[in-house]
């Protein structure tokens, strides 16, 4: 009798694991049908773009001098974000996983938890309305002390409304992504492989940079590569930040403009060419985005032979 029970929860268990592996391989079939149908929407509805007449084209001078200026300013805006938010976003996680006592570092990590749920939108209006007037001053400063180098530039922008501002934004968008799946990381790292070098004589820093920030190398980098996709791909709180306009060196003077803004402010009066563009547009930021996470993923794949675990 018992053989016999045991008998049908072998067969039940078998049916089970069938389906869920029937389930997960259809997730990731699904995947990649859709990424290759939006791939092929793209390309398709690109196409007239890139055969259309130079003079045609918004600027009168082709794709690739129209879509250029909007692809750096996307990349300026991105890399502002990064530089700003990454260094804080580890030594937040840091604090909250190995220095913060429990009862506070649980608060804090809900409260970096509820800071990546807040819409994009309420970020853009705080920087619109709050941060771009009180940079103005900043910006002055910088261009009056520093205006002999290219970035700083003058003369300020007299709204605050900059590539350098819409850059802090996104810092402060990207910051909490970053800084959550980082903390989830340093967590994560083997408690032998700490008491060990703790009990060799190592200060708190430095069992954390022998044993966590080695251990965490490859969580870092998708934390931060994942936190580049929202800055690369943001669209309102750029187009409520920046005040748009031709592609120039200063980060405090009013212009450049990035794809996703760009975007945002054309499409619902774009129509025949003009459309065509601004999807030919979004093609270089799916490819831009691709070609990110092909990096990300090869770059962790170097260092994934080293594990804490191991």
């Amino acid at each position: 009798m018992s053989t016999t029970k045991s008998a049908r929860r072998a067969g039940t268990g078998r049916t089970g694991d069938k389906v869920f592996s029937g389930a997960a391989l259809g997730a990731g079939v699904l995947i990649v049908a859709v990424l290759f149908a939006v791939a092929m929407f793209l390309v398709i509805q690109a196409l007239p773009t890139f055969s259309a007449a130079p003079a045609d084209i918004t600027g009168g001078k082709g794709f690739l001098s129209y879509i250029f200026p909007i692809v750096v300013g996307t990349l300026i805006a991105a890399a502002i974000a990064l530089v700003i938010a990454t260094p804080i976003g580890v030594a937040v996680a840091l604090y909250i996983s190995h220095y913060a006592p429990r009862n506070m570092a649980r608060g804090l990590g809900y409260v970096v938890d509820l800071l990546a749920a807040i819409p994009s939108v309420i970020y853009g209006a705080w920087g619109a309305t709050f941060l771009a007037s009180q940079l103005k001053a900043p910006y002055q400063w910088l261009a009056d002390n520093l205006g002999w180098f290219p970035l700083f530039g003058g003369p300020a922008s007299g709204t605050g409304k900059t590539i350098l501002t819409a850059g802090i934004v996104l810092a402060v968008m990207v910051l909490p992504i970053i800084a959550s799946l980082t903390r989830e990381i340093f967590l994560q790292t083997p408690m032998l492989h700490q008491e060990a070098a703790l009990a060799l004589g190592a200060t708190r820093w430095e069992m954390i940079r022998m044993a966590v920030l080695p251990f965490a190398r490859g969580g870092i980098i998708s934390a931060v590569m994942l936190g580049l996709g929202r800055a690369l791909g943001e669209t309102m709180a750029v187009a409520l930040v920046l005040s748009s306009g031709p592609m120039i060196a200063s980060l405090i003077r009013s212009g450049n403009q990035t794809i996703a803004a760009e975007i945002a402010l054309n499409f619902p009066e774009a129509f025949g060419l003009r459309l065509n563009e601004l999807i030919a547009a979004g093609l270089v930021l799916f490819l831009i985005t691709l070609l990110v996470n092909m990096v990300a993923r090869w770059i962790i794949s170097r260092h994934k032979e080293f594990s804490g675990a191991n």
